[in-house]
């Protein structure tokens, strides 16, 4: 029996989507098994992790001095390395206990969707994390290759399409043709940024001061950044700045748009710029493809009728748009087998091991 048929048996594949502001997982032939923020409580004097994902979360902001609640990963890349590495351990077994007995006997191998502007330093941290963290083999794929495969796009085909994968830290805008990126761009603008538009724009406007979660809850619920045919507004707590009490706010949707002008704007213009350098062939084939919207940030009320006004080309959210590159991510693993000799061949066709 060969290595490979020995080490199908007796190990699993596993797809991950190791996000700013989520980690979601995929186990071969199970689908999504997890889905979890990704945060992790730890003990300030020792570093020592106390909890990962969804518990850790509700901690955020509300932590004693010793105890606190962080981001590992920030605009898409690893900001802290060995919590990094704590919490892909924490998810990746947590995935595992999933599967039957026998597929737990080997380490398994792990497909990361990554953002497109990676470095090689950051690639190279993230292999490194996955394989301290209990990973036979880390390979990569980019995140807008990954969003469209996820989107049901068809990429192996001679035909432009446009993806736009907006997550928590970073915004991925790429062109795709023949199972590889054309043309793309990768900025530091996403959910996380309108969160502190928010936070900006209620202290300069409100004279209030409001949390992350609060800034999180007001995006989600009456967040636009198209105006909407029925205006709604929200009621929210926060701490005044001039008496330091706290202070009870009625915000409207029509202030959302003001508090998202900066952010949106910048997305707007990378997704210009990507248009701009992609070939007119492909720029064709777009117009008549359309632009794909995945990501959480995709949901923001109106992004996709902001993006067709902007640029006339017919623009959709796909369906399970913050699962894209997750679902993207698993149903590539069915490649994984064909990467020799150290190459993947999706998009970035490389790996390291």
């Amino acid at each position: 029996m060969s290595t490979q048929c020995l080490a199908k048996m007796f190990s699993t594949d596993i797809g991950i989507d190791l996000g700013t502001a989520n980690c979601l997982v995929y186990v071969r032939d199970m689908g999504i098994v997890l889905a979890e923020p990704s945060v992790v409580a730890i003990k300030e004097s020792t570093r020592q992790v106390l909890n990962v994902g969804s518990e850790a979360k509700s901690m955020l902001g509300k932590c004693p001095c010793n105890i606190r609640a962080i981001r590992p990963m920030k605009d898409g890349v690893i900001a802290d390395f060995e919590i990094t590495e704590e919490m892909l351990r924490y998810f990746i077994q947590k995935a595992i206990r999933t599967v039957p007995w026998r597929k737990r006997l080997l380490h398994p191998r792990v497909l990361v969707a990554v953002p497109s502007g990676i470095t090689e330093v950051e690639e190279r941290a993230v292999i490194d994390a996955g394989i301290q963290a209990g990973a036979r083999k880390v390979y990569l794929i980019e995140e807008p290759v990954a969003a469209a495969i996820g989107a049901g796009i068809d990429i192996s085909k001679p035909d432009g399409h446009m993806v736009v994968d907006i997550g928590g830290g970073t915004s991925d805008i790429a062109v795709i043709s023949l199972s590889g990126v054309v043309e793309s761009a990768s900025i530091k603008v996403a959910g996380d940024q309108f969160n502190e538009a928010i936070v900006k724009y209620m202290r300069r406007k409100h004279n209030v001061l409001v949390g992350e979660r609060t800034a999180e809850l007001m995006k989600m619920q009456i967040g636009c950044v198209f105006p909407k045919e029925q205006e709604t507004s929200i009621e929210i707590k926060g701490r005044c700045l001039v008496t330091g009490l706290p202070k009870v706010i009625n915000v409207s949707s029509t202030e959302m748009l003001e508090a998202f002008e900066e952010p949106v704007e910048r997305i707007l213009e990378a997704i210009h710029g990507v248009l701009e350098r992609t070939p007119p062939e492909l720029v064709a084939d777009i117009s008549n493809n359309g632009i794909v919207m995945t990501g959480g940030g995709s949901l923001v009320d109106g992004f996709d009728k902001l993006i067709e006004a902007r640029t006339g080309i017919h623009t959709v959210v796909a369906e399970g748009a913050i699962s894209c590159v997750a679902e993207g991510t698993g149903k590539s693993l069915d490649s994984l087998n064909a990467m020799t000799d150290g190459t993947v061949n999706l998009s970035r066709r490389k790996q390291m091991s």
